[in-house]
């Protein structure tokens, strides 16, 4: 029971993947808030949650709401005093190809998926770093790190997760704060159709749920993507290669295409360990040494 006393919010947990999340947190002795758009959801799987033995409340709220996710948040601590760990995995599809997408779906999916994560991250954020102890877990897709045909929208907000996720990683370390995203492949309601019925039989949402229990738990990493699926778990890495100086000639054009594959050999690739590291290496390669961020 490494959660034991632990409280955790699961957003979209009233169906499929949330729930299976929601479950297995409880399994291993969190306090779960089940959240869902519709509270008969949210109360059904926090009642399979207390049937065991656990403990679970529901609440109905849309991620895309800042003043339902902040009463949401305001309940719980009223009720359990503090919140350990959110799983970001509401979340839609409007797949279409790009030519026969509107901007409204292209908003919608983007709102759903980032801002829905950005407005829970930010309604405990205060709350974690205050308490020096916090894990947000951020679902992203294989659709975003390397894209699907259909789906740009969802690709163009999952992908953002990452960046999200790098960054609050960051901010959030000298608060014990650790962020990580988490790739799933599930048989659920988002993946029906998409995902060929001979796969979706080996894609229990419950194989996916037990990777959550590494990016929660007292010695979580931070920053890291992983990906999850029928058993199988693996990381992914954006990755920067070592590249080759160039110049700014009048043919560093040409240059850059004559030496790509130099440029894009992927020996020696690294994980930078925050933004700047591009910076950081590119002006060292032009023959400057000095720190590249300005002072504050």
């Amino acid at each position: 029971m490494l959660l034991q006393g632990r409280v955790a919010i699961v957003t979209g947990a009233g169906g499929g993947l949330g729930r299976a999340h929601a479950l297995y947190l409880a399994s291993q002795g969190a306090k779960v808030v089940v959240n869902d758009l519709t509270q008969e959801a949210a109360d059904r799987v926090a009642a399979e949650i207390v049937a065991t033995g656990q403990q679970a409340i529901g609440v109905a709220a849309s991620v895309t709401d800042e003043a339902a996710i902040g009463a949401m948040v305001a309940r719980v601590m009223d009720h359990w005093g503090r919140i350990d760990i959110l799983i970001s995995n509401a979340g839609i599809l409007r797949d279409k190809s790009f030519a026969k997408m509107s901007l409204d779906d292209f908003r919608l999916v983007v709102d759903v998926h980032l801002m829905g994560a950005a407005v829970c991250a930010k309604a405990v954020w205060e709350i974690m770093r205050g308490q020096g102890y916090g894990r947000i877990v951020m679902t992203t897709s294989s659709s975003g790190l390397y894209g699907n045909f259909g789906q740009a929208n969802y690709g163009a907000a999952k992908m953002a997760l990452v960046g999200l996720m790098q960054t609050l990683a960051i901010e959030g370390e000298k608060y014990n704060v650790r962020v990580n995203c988490l790739a799933p492949t599930a048989a659920t309601g988002m993946t029906e159709g998409v995902l060929s019925e001979a796969s979706l039989a080996r894609l229990d949402p419950a194989f996916v749920s037990p990777g959550l229990l590494a990016l929660t738990v007292e010695d979580a990493p931070t920053r890291a993507i992983l990906c999850a699926g029928a058993g199988h778990f693996a990381v992914a890495n954006v990755t920067l290669t070592d590249g080759r100086y160039i110049g700014g000639g009048s043919d560093a054009g040409e240059q850059v295409i004559r030496q790509w594959a130099g440029i894009s050999e992927r020996a020696g690739e690294i994980v930078p360990a925050y933004g700047f590291t591009q910076a950081e290496r590119e002006v060292a390669s032009a023959g400057m040494i000095a720190a590249v961020a300005a002072e504050r």
